[in-house]
């Protein structure tokens, strides 16, 4: 893994997209390319979220916006950080550029997901030992896969641009995650900068052929146990419809609450949804129970699962 220091890096001259003259190409070459594809259907790897149940109704497609959208403290980063970590185990390239959390404070989090269990906690041999050979596990598995952005507070929507085209010329990443909208774009009401950036970043996924993940926040519901929907995204309505994919990632707060009272739940009761309400170039639109596997701070997808082994080497 490496850190990008915006103090280190000169990203001016990734402010601006390539000439446009460079766009224009007789409709031959898109023929050709389009014949290709269709001969070829599965030359391309599919790229999936790391949830069997997914496999069939969604991938990440190059040049597409997936935004992730859910309340504060509704799972967002934690889904990201483990979706992130699966992309890396395909063979993706991944940049995160999280305003709103210092890289090593990801990392730590994302340690935990890729450990498997509570890095806090070891239970088969002393810590020292155990931290040292799982940071050696994550430092192998994210070689040249897994940069961080370190800039946290607000940032300008052109910053942002103009990293995340760097990333995609200069380091090959394939998939770059912004955390979160509202610190790029100054203002709750500025509709015009929120559409603006969305619309750089989508033309920015398209001319560069990557996937860009932006997480987002809700209105504040009528009550923190219902369930929310595209509608409720903050912001202008530009948002959900410029980007290609629209998840929204609801915590079980009812069963929370439930269980903080001392109350009995049955246990396949589902801790959180992650909601598709958009996928423009897919069929479906499906949403998908998760369970929260408290230890290794992972989404599986049974109530009785097994966190996922993202090197693929035993546990501890």
């Amino acid at each position: 893994m490496q850190f990008l220091d915006p103090d280190d890096i000169d990203f001016s001259a990734y402010l601006k997209a390539t000439d446009s003259a460079q766009k224009v190409k007789e409709a031959g070459v898109y023929l050709t390319e389009l014949m290709d594809e269709v001969l070829n259907p599965n030359k391309d790897p599919i790229i999936q979220l790391p949830w069997a149940k997914t496999h069939q109704d969604f991938s990440f497609r190059p040049g597409e916006v997936t935004l992730y959208a859910g309340s504060n403290g509704g799972g967002k980063s934690l889904i990201t950080g483990q979706i992130a970590l699966h992309l890396i185990r395909q063979h993706q390239k991944v940049c995160i550029a999280s305003f709103e959390m210092k890289p090593k404070r990801s990392l730590e989090r994302m340690l935990r997901q890729f450990s498997g269990e509570n890095i806090h906690k070891p239970r088969y041999m002393d810590k020292n030992k155990y931290i040292e050979e799982i940071v050696t596990r994550l430092r192998t598995f994210s070689n040249k896969c897994l940069w961080f952005y370190d800039q946290q507070g607000t940032v300008s929507a052109d910053q942002v641009v103009a990293v995340a085209r760097y990333c995609a010329i200069k380091l090959g990443v394939t998939h770059f995650f912004i955390d979160s909208l509202m610190k790029c774009v100054q203002g709750e009401d500025d509709y015009n900068g929120q559409k603006s950036f969305i619309d750089e970043l989508c033309s920015l996924a398209r001319d560069q052929n990557i996937h860009i993940h932006l997480i987002h926040h809700i209105r504040k519901l009528s009550n923190e146990e219902a369930t929310p929907n595209k509608h409720d995204i903050k912001g202008t309505g530009a948002i959900a419809d410029q980007v290609d994919n629209v998840f929204m990632v609801w915590r079980n707060k009812k069963k929370e609450h439930q269980l903080s009272a001392g109350n009995s739940v049955d246990p396949q009761t589902n801790d959180a949804m992650l909601m598709c309400e958009k996928q423009r170039n897919g069929e479906s639109e499906d949403w998908y129970s998760l369970w929260f596997h408290k230890d290794s701070q992972q989404f599986v997808d049974q109530w009785d699962g097994a966190p996922i082994s993202f090197d693929n080497q035993p546990r501890f």
